[in-house]
């Protein structure tokens, strides 16, 4: 029993430490997301975990710019906005492999768990960052124009990123 509740333990750890897919975000959490501005604008959002790398996250969001546009029956977009954000925070952790600095006896209690704060104090501290990249998008009919580098063939972004997105496994895989 103990085990196989270990590997329960470690199969959770593992989903845990794995990068955002390429999914739509739930509950306003990892993934892309999008809102309507205007008929052809569209805000796109991308959320990554703190595993998920900026270029990741700026990739993503590019190829649901090409999805989008290409899902409205347009040929290119233009970046309107873009911007990627950098949310850290340092993050503690203790070492909880003592079990005597969590337990204690008191007279007329018996052994309970108590606060130490010499030794309960996280002993490392290590640095979490998370990227979220936001566009606003303009999208057009035709064929993009050549003298506007803010401008990109849905195709052909499409076409270029497939290979690097890594999608949601389908539920109940």
């Amino acid at each position: 029993m103990r085990s196989l509740l270990l590997a329960v333990a470690a199969l959770g750890l593992a989903a845990c430490a794995t990068s955002t897919p390429y999914q739509p975000a739930s509950d306003g959490r990892y993934g892309f997301e999008e809102q309507q501005i205007e008929a052809n604008r569209v805000r796109i959002t991308f959320r990554g975990n703190s595993i998920t790398d900026r270029e990741t996250v700026e990739s993503y969001l590019l190829y649901r710019a090409a999805e989008v546009t290409l899902e409205h029956g347009k040929d290119y977009f233009v970046l309107v906005t873009r911007d990627t954000e950098e949310h850290s925070r340092l993050e503690g952790t203790s070492f909880p492999d003592r079990p005597f600095r969590y337990w204690g006896y008191r007279p007329g209690f018996g052994w309970s768990r108590f606060y130490d704060p010499f030794w309960n104090e996280p002993e490392r501290y290590r640095e979490v960052t998370r990227y979220e990249a936001i566009a606003e998008i303009a999208m057009f009919n035709g064929q993009k124009p050549a003298d506007n580098a803010d401008a990109y063939d849905a195709r052909e972004v499409q076409a270029n990123l497939q290979s690097r997105i890594v999608r949601a496994p389908p539920p109940g895989s």
